[in-house]
């Protein structure tokens, strides 16, 4: 009975140096999470019969430490929850490892080829919600957009006298008291800009002259406050239009909204047109929310789509397999999906990898202490052996 008592302690131990091997072995591994071995004792009726190993857990509970890595596609989760994969089989992976890039096709794919699943977008760039597929980032040029609205909210002076020379002439400041410069587009995306000359007319009363690329005034809009220095007139947006060479005509609602008459000095504290010339693809951003955008050399951001992670009930359930990765199993039950931050999901760090969570010092310490565990099995077969042929000897 000793014999094989000790048999199932070698036996055990044996498992738990293999425990400890791969903890260490994969102690710079992105997004690897630390395994146990725990035994429980074995009793044939009353009489004991040794130890078996109960389970194999993984601390899913402790996370590893993240550092920043610079790269915008890296990925780190803050918290709980799964980035969500797909070999090219179709099977669905799940995984800690945030190492991702994109392939030949644009899909993003982690560093084994695996496709990063998400919300994807329509042809016009809305989220997708629920719709679950590759994510893929167009490397198309994005086009120019004509400005049509431009948002202004400024200070006019009330302190300021009315101009003593008349017309209006945008080359004689003596003929208006301030004025601003926006910078709009064309539908080609060529630039042009609009400015606006200021002119008190009176108590509370204003004119707005406007020119486009300094030509002739194509718009003057009257402008009235009240006695409190708020808004008047107009109470909705005012319009200009004018031709554009080669492009479509030009057509932009102005908005005066929150302007103030107060006395202090003319500011501007909104100067807010749309509209933008054509970018090419200059980069990737991903948000804490899991939203990708493109980013363009026109400075403006592009939604591709959204990650997504999943979480377990009984995350211990999932299936262990290659590539830091586990696969659902009826153990672990339907994976809970959900956008990064909501419920029991963590956020994400772009431009960050997850380390392993592996505590080498502490396993260091358990290699040491199974050693001592299989040495003494070993001994006690050894004892067990002389006993025995102690007995031989004396028949």
């Amino acid at each position: 009975m000793s014999f094989d008592i000790a048999l199932s302690g070698l036996g055990a131990t044996n498992v738990q140096l293999n425990t400890i091997s791969n903890n260490i072995a994969n102690v710079s591994t992105s997004g690897f999470k630390e395994s146990r071995t725990e035994f429980s004792a074995v009793y044939n009726g009353m009489q004991p019969g040794g130890v078996e190993v109960a389970s194999i857990s993984q601390n899913f509970d402790k996370n590893g430490s993240v550092s920043g890595t610079g790269r915008s596609l890296d990925l780190a989760i803050n918290g709980g929850g799964f980035f969500v994969t797909k070999d090219n089989t179709g099977q669905l992976l799940y995984t800690r490892s945030g190492v991702f890039g994109t392939d030949k096709n644009n899909n993003i794919v982690s560093n084994n080829g695996m496709k990063l699943q998400g919300y994807g977008v329509d042809g016009n760039n809305r989220l997708q919600t629920g719709a679950v597929s590759d994510l893929r980032i167009t490397t198309s040029s994005l086009s120019a957009k004509a400005t049509d609205q431009i948002d202004f909210v400024a200070n006019f002076d009330a302190r300021v006298n009315v101009p003593t020379t008349t017309p209006f002439d945008a080359t004689d400041t003596d003929t208006f008291n301030s004025s601003y410069t926006s910078k709009i587009h064309d539908s080609l995306g060529n630039p042009h800009t609009v400015t606006q000359y200021f002119a008190k007319t009176g108590d509370n009363q204003w004119d707005v002259h406007v020119q486009v690329d300094g030509g002739s005034v194509v718009h003057t809009e009257a402008v009235t406050f009240n006695t409190d220095g708020t808004l008047a007139t107009p109470t909705g947006n005012f319009n200009i239009a004018f031709p554009a060479p080669g492009a479509e005509p030009v057509s932009i609602d102005i908005s005066l909204n929150g302007t103030t008459q107060f006395g202090a000095d003319f500011g501007v504290s909104t100067n807010s047109p749309n509209g933008y010339s054509s970018g090419e693809l200059a980069g990737v951003r991903v948000e804490d929310n899991g939203m990708v955008f493109a980013t363009y050399t026109n400075g403006q951001s592009q939604l591709q789509g959204q990650v997504i992670l999943a979480d377990f009930a009984n995350a211990q359930g999932l299936v262990k397999t290659g590539n830091t990765s586990w696969m659902q199993s009826f153990s672990s039950g339907a994976p809970i999906n959900g956008v990064p931050g909501s419920g029991t999901l963590g956020g994400l760090t772009a431009g960050a990898l997850e380390g392993s969570n592996v505590d080498l010092t502490s396993e260091l310490v358990s290699l040491m202490t199974a050693q001592r565990n299989y040495q003494a099995n070993a001994k006690t077969i050894s004892t067990s052996d002389q006993l025995t042929q102690a007995l031989f000897n004396a028949v």
